[in-house]
C-alpha cells in the first residue's frame, strides 16, 4: 500500500516540479491524477526527473522495449499529460511532461469534452483552485518576493485598431496581426476556462465563445495530431480574433518558456469571469504578472459617464469620480478592451514601450 501511494506522490512530485506555478502535493491532485491515468502511467512519469527527455534518455532509464516506451508515450500524449515536439536543433522528439497549471488543466480541457469523467476532473481542479485560493495575505507577503522573481506569464496585446489613435507607432510583435502571420502551423480549440467553468455550472457571464483558444508552430502540430484542436487558417484566425474583441475578451500570448523574447506557443482570449490567470489574480492566490506596452487614456472633454468602460475592464482598474471615468494606471494591462467599447470613442490606447506589469492580488494586503 505504501509503494502505491508513494508512487502517486512521486509522480505528482514530477507533474509539480514541471510546471510554472507553485502547487501543492495534495489529495485533490493526487485524486485528479488517479482520474486521468493508470497506476502503471504513474509509475512511468517516475522517470521524469527532468521534465523534458529524448526516448534514447528514456531508454536509459527504464527497462521497458522501444514498443512499449512508444505505446505509453502515445497514450501520455494523447491524455495530454506529456507533449512531443521535434527539436530543431538535435533533430530528435522531446517529450515533455505537463505541470498541472499551465499544462494538464488546458488540455484536459482543450477538446471540450462533457463526458461524466471530465465533469468529475472539472470539480477536483475546481477544488483545487479554491484550495489555492485560500492564500492568506501573510503567506502572499512571504512569497511576493519569489512571485517578482518568476517569468511574466504572458504578454497583453490591445485590440489592434484602437492603437492607431494617440500612438507614434504600432511596434511588430505588439501587433496581433503581425503574430499570425509569422506561424503556418495555427490550430484553434475550446478555450479550456471557458469550457471548465461551463462543466462546473458557472458560465461565461458575457456568453463569450469558447472555439477561440489558439495554439501555434509546434503546439499547433501537437495540438492536430492528437485531435485536441483543428487546423484553421490565418484568415480565420484572424476573423475569430476580431469577434473576440467584440465580445470583451483580451487577447492573452504566451511565449515559449514563458521567455518573451521567443516564439509564442498560445493566444488565449480571456474574460475576467473565466480566466484562470486573472481568477487566481481575483482569488488572492497569485500576482497578475504580464508585459503590456500600452495605457488607456480618457479624454475628459468627451467622457459623458456611461459607465461602459467600468463594466467592460476585465482588470477592474477604471472608477468614476464626478462622472468622469478615471483609470488606475497602475493596474492597467493595456489591452484596450475599453477603447473598443466606449460609445464616445473617449478613451485611447498610449504605447509606453514595454513594461512588466505586477499587480498583487486583490485580497492581499501589501504594506
Amino acid at each position: 500500500m505504501n509503494d502505491k501511494i508513494d508512487v502517486w506522490k512521486g509522480a505528482a512530485k514530477n507533474i509539480v516540479n514541471a510546471g510554472a506555478f507553485p502547487v501543492g502535493i495534495s489529495d485533490s491532485l493526487i485524486e485528479l491524477l488517479q482520474e486521468l491515468m493508470t497506476e502503471e502511467q504513474a509509475k512511468f512519469l517516475l522517470i521524469f526527473k527532468k521534465s523534458s527527455l529524448t526516448l534514447e534518455q528514456i531508454k536509459e532509464k527504464t527497462d521497458m522495449d522501444e514498443d512499449s516506451i512508444l505505446q505509453m508515450l502515445e497514450t501520455l500524449m494523447y491524455n495530454g499529460i506529456i507533449i512531443g515536439a521535434m527539436s530543431r536543433s538535435a533533430k530528435v522528439m522531446v517529450y515533455r511532461l505537463m505541470g498541472p497549471f499551465p499544462g494538464i488543466f488546458e488540455y484536459t480541457n482543450l477538446r471540450g469534452e462533457t463526458d461524466e469523467k471530465h465533469v468529475k476532473l472539472a470539480k477536483l481542479f475546481e477544488k483545487m483552485h479554491s484550495e489555492r485560493n485560500e492564500m492568506t495575505p501573510e503567506i502572499y507577503e512571504a512569497m511576493k518576493d519569489t512571485f517578482k522573481a518568476m517569468p511574466p506569464t504572458d504578454r497583453t496585446l490591445p485590440v489592434e485598431k484602437e492603437v492607431e489613435v494617440g500612438t507614434e507607432t504600432v511596434m511588430p510583435f505588439e501587433d496581433i496581426t503581425k503574430y499570425v502571420e509569422e506561424y503556418d502551423d495555427i490550430a484553434v480549440a475550446h478555450c479550456y476556462c471557458r469550457h471548465h467553468k461551463d462543466l462546473v455550472n458557472d458560465p461565461c457571464k458575457l456568453g463569450a465563445s469558447k472555439q477561440n483558444c489558439f495554439l501555434f508552430d509546434k503546439s499547433a502540430v501537437f495540438a492536430i495530431e492528437k485531435e485536441f484542436g483543428r487546423r484553421v487558417s490565418k484568415e480565420e484566425t484572424l476573423k475569430i480574433l476580431r469577434e473576440a474583441e467584440d465580445q470583451g475578451l483580451v487577447h492573452k500570448v504566451f511565449h515559449v518558456r514563458s521567455d518573451t523574447n521567443r516564439g509564442i506557443e498560445a493566444i488565449c482570449n480571456c474574460c475576467k469571469c473565466c480566466c484562470g490567470i486573472i481568477g487566481m489574480y481575483r482569488g488572492g492566490s497569485m500576482p497578475l504578472h504580464t508585459v503590456s506596452s500600452y495605457l488607456a487614456e480618457i479624454d475628459e472633454e468627451l467622457c459623458v459617464g456611461c459607465g461602459t468602460c467600468l463594466e467592460m475592464c476585465p482588470m477592474e482598474t477604471i472608477y468614476a469620480k464626478d462622472n468622469i471615468a478615471i483609470v488606475d494606471s497602475d493596474k492597467c494591462i493595456g489591452c484596450g478592451v475599453c477603447a473598443h467599447h466606449c460609445p464616445e470613442e473617449a478613451i485611447h490606447l498610449n504605447r509606453t514601450g514595454p513594461r512588466d506589469v505586477i499587480i498583487p492580488p486583490k485580497s492581499a494586503i501589501v504594506k
